[in-house]
């Protein structure tokens, strides 16, 4: 009975809100407005009032072309006066950005490798939780922006001011942004890996770093981080392994079969690491990987 009325409060609290939400945006004044002919001052031969300034058919270049309507043109504008770009515009970027943020940071930085990285060390303390994932996550964001520092600032210099003064176009600044990114890249994927994907693609010799596809480069370098971090997190879960093989060998000499060594190992892990201040050892030598 609790169970039904609980669920019969909640739909009407829901229904309440919905209704709410209606009466609110009722409230909201919605004006549109239409383009008055009088405003625009055209007339025919008659002298009537009209949008259209020629006739159709009499457009004899893109000028005319341009100026047949003038009620139903669009413009958008691109630079402001000062050479900066216009409000509406830097909505549209930013908000870009913020979709393809999540995809950028995890295929093409750091943050796949310290993640895998920080996983690992979890995994062989025994701990299930601790630290949880927020954490881990917020960690290896953090750690990802210190070290793509000077990359991001080189992006910021040589292709986001310049574009925003309007020095270049947008596709110069789609490339000069990429390059700073190959470069890190290139620099920590392995030569097999790159020769992988550009077989794959058909293509057979490459000259300069350059001449390598963004296409190729990207899936190379994350073949790349995953490899690297699954050889630190071997290295990490190695003396790890020893204290279980430890733990598990002593209690079979004493005779006790039941009691789960990870029960009795996960302690002396957590103060192994401890003592060996295992955060900065992992965290600052995975850093050093990148430099």
């Amino acid at each position: 009975m609790n169970r039904v009325f609980y669920h019969g409060s909640r739909r009407m609290s829901v229904i309440g809100c919905l209704l709410l939400c209606v009466f609110v945006i009722m409230l909201i004044p919605l004006r549109v407005h239409a383009a008055n002919v009088n405003d625009i001052g055209i007339t025919d031969n008659s002298g009537n009032n009209r949008t259209v300034i020629n006739d159709p058919g009499t457009a004899e270049d893109s000028g005319d072309l341009r100026e047949l309507n003038v009620a139903n043109n669009l413009t958008v504008t691109y630079q402001d006066g000062e050479g900066n770009l216009s409000g509406t515009l830097r909505i549209l970027i930013t908000l870009t950005l913020i979709a393809l943020a999540p995809m950028i940071v995890i295929m093409m930085t750091s943050f796949t490798r310290i993640l895998i990285v920080m996983h690992f060390v979890r995994s062989a303390l025994g701990t299930q939780s601790a630290p949880p994932n927020q954490v881990l996550i917020g960690l290896s964001l953090f750690l990802t922006f210190f070290i793509m520092n000077p990359v991001i600032t080189q992006i910021n210099d040589t292709a986001v001011k310049p574009f925003e003064a309007g020095e270049i176009s947008q596709s110069e600044f789609l490339d000069t942004a990429i390059q700073p990114l190959r470069g890190f890249m290139y620099g920590q994927t392995q030569t097999k890996d790159v020769r992988l994907f550009l077989d794959i693609a058909g293509i057979e010799t490459v000259e300069e770093v350059d001449d390598i596809p963004t296409r190729c480069l990207v899936p190379a370098f994350i073949i790349s981080e995953l490899r690297t971090a699954f050889i630190i997190g071997f290295l990490i879960y190695i003396p790890f392994i020893v204290i279980d093989m430890v733990v598990a060998s002593t209690l079979m000499s004493m005779g006790m079969m039941m009691l789960p060594p990870t029960t009795i190992s996960m302690p002396f892990k957590i103060l192994l690491f401890v003592l060996a201040d295992g955060w900065s050892l992992v965290i600052g030598n995975l850093v050093k990987t990148f430099y």
